[in-house]
């Protein structure tokens, strides 16, 4: 998650100063609102390798993870936190398999990392004294769920759970066969008083079966991602930029250059210096460290992704501004949907602006104190 970004190549004259900027008193605001959090420092951790339901498509269940041994003594995990303090990481991602399955260790970590985020299926209420972000996966409606996920009346049992939790994101994950589901479903939600965001699903290494997007649904997944943002703006967590970056027919390594350990080779600064994805052992492998592990990197278009490949690229979007302002649009969602008491603001720019490419970065550095 560190927002940190690359020095351009090269400054064009024509170019605006980041001052410039800066000019309007939104855009200056939502800047010193966002800018708050570039110290945040990334991990994410594996807490168990078992799971209540199994998915079609899963990551976990990719690659070797899950015959890593389980560690579940709380003093190892607690003696990992304080060491993760130590190297300067300040908000873990707890993930697979099932992180509820052990709510003794998620406590442990909150109570050492207070900053963090639990990606769960939602089917086990965690409990309430875990203050990270709880991001809830949505593949469709019940029946879907129960198609893909074997899970019957999944929807409905999220809702049950975290109706009315701050901690609360309901992830709906856009797959080809599932799009026009999420009407419903966003209705649904709506009606319960819960917040949403949107996922695209990105094919684990080797898969071809249904889920994997097209051209075709990639364009619908971005017309319907528009049609919820519009109708429902103070309950979805999300911008036009979002849509754009996340359904482009490029993935997001190709749009951006990831920065995960796992596609990049420095070591010297960035997620290539700090980042780490820790196995349900307790031990991380660099070669394959990034947020999804097992992902298909030419089919990335991960919502977890953005930490690495949108908002570490400040200096590629401050050429104008209204790529400025797309771009704080992503950041002050993603911090919305990721940080707890975190209140996204309305959205600056509501066109579609295309990423801009590595080349083109512009304007001049900003300032300290600016």
């Amino acid at each position: 998650m560190p927002m940190t970004a690359n020095p351009p190549t090269s400054v064009r004259s024509d170019r605006p100063k980041f001052r410039d900027l800066l000019a309007r008193p939104d855009v200056k605001a939502r800047w010193e609102k966002v800018r708050k959090y570039f110290f945040l420092r990334e991990s994410t951790y594996d807490m168990t390798n078992r799971c209540n339901i199994r998915c079609e498509g899963c990551y976990y269940y990719e690659g070797d993870k899950p015959f890593a041994a389980e560690n579940l003594s709380a003093q190892d995990w607690r003696d990992l936190m304080q060491a993760e303090k130590a190297r300067g990481i300040t908000y873990v991602v707890l993930a697979g398999a099932e992180p509820s399955l052990v709510p003794q260790l998620l406590e442990v970590c909150h109570s050492e990392i207070p900053l963090g985020s639990i990606a769960t299926n939602g089917f086990k209420k965690i409990p309430e004294p875990v203050g990270y972000k709880i991001h809830i996966s949505v593949w469709g409606n019940d029946e879907t769920s129960f198609k893909t996920r074997g899970a019957k009346n999944l929807l409905k049992r999220q809702i049950e759970n975290y109706r009315g939790d701050p901690r609360a994101v309901f992830v709906y994950t856009f797959t080809r066969d599932n799009i026009g589901e999420a009407q419903d479903v966003a209705a649904d939600l709506v009606a319960a008083g819960c917040k949403m965001t949107f996922n695209v699903f990105s094919s684990p290494v080797g898969y071809a079966g249904p889920l994997r997007h097209d051209a075709d649904s990639l364009l619908k997944t971005r017309e319907m991602m528009m049609a919820l943002l519009n109708r429902y703006p103070r309950q979805v967590l999300f911008s036009a930029y979002n849509a754009v970056a996340h359904t482009s027919d490029r993935g997001l390594h190709d749009l951006y250059r990831c920065s995960y350990p796992r596609c990049n080779p420095s070591q010297d600064i960035g997620l290539g210096r700090s980042f780490r994805q820790y196995r349900t052992d307790l031990n991380w492998d660099r070669s394959v460290a990034c947020c999804v592990p097992d992902t298909d990197c030419s089919d990335c278009r991960h919502y977890a992704a953005g930490s690495a490949v949108v908002t570490a690229r400040l200096y590629r979007h401050v050429g104008d501004l209204e790529t400025f302002q797309s771009w704080l649009d992503y950041v002050d969602t993603y911090l919305a949907v990721w940080v707890m008491g975190y209140e996204k603001g309305e959205n600056l720019c509501s066109k579609m602006i295309r990423p801009p490419a590595a080349g083109l970065a512009g304007a001049s550095l900003p300032p300290e104190g600016v």
